[in-house]
C-alpha cells in the first residue's frame, strides 16, 4: 500500500509554499518510539496528491487541500460543516528530524508518518 501512494506525496524544499485563504487545522497524535517518532495526521476527504510535507530543523511541516468533488453544477447545498478549503499543520520536535529516514501510508482518512533516526 505504501509504494502506491508515496509517488502521490511531495517534498517540498520550504515552508513558505503555504497556500493564502481560510486554513483549517487537522488533528494529529505524535509517538515517540525507540526508532524516532510516529505522526498521525486525521485527514479524511484528501487526496494523497493534495498533501504536501516539508522537514526543516526540528519542525514537520504538511499542508494540503481538501476540495469537495462529490457536487457538480446545480447542487445547492442545505447544510455545510465541513471544511473544503487549505490546511496545515506545524509540528515542532525536541530535535532535529532533518536527515530522519521518512516513510508514510495514506490510511482511512489517516496520514501516518514514520520518521525513524539517522543511524
Amino acid at each position: 500500500m505504501a509504494k502506491s501512494t508515496n509517488r502521490f506525496f511531495q517534498f517540498v524544499g520550504t515552508s513558505k509554499n503555504v497556500r493564502s485563504g481560510q486554513l483549517w487545522y487537522p488533528a494529529a497524535d505524535v509517538y515517540q518510539t525507540p526508532d524516532g517518532w510516529v505522526v498521525k495526521v486525521e485527514l479524511a476527504g484528501v487526496s494523497p496528491e493534495d498533501i504536501e510535507i516539508d522537514i526543516q530543523g526540528n519542525v514537520l511541516s504538511i499542508a494540503g487541500c481538501r476540495k469537495d468533488r462529490s457536487c457538480g453544477e446545480g447542487v445547492s447545498f442545505q447544510q455545510m460543516e465541513i471544511s473544503y478549503s487549505n490546511f496545515e499543520k506545524t509540528l515542532k520536535f525536541p530535535a532535529s528530524i532533518d536527515g530522519a529516514k521518512v516513510e508514510h501510508i495514506f490510511e482511512n482518512g489517516l496520514l501516518i508518518i514514520t520518521l525513524s533516526k539517522a543511524k
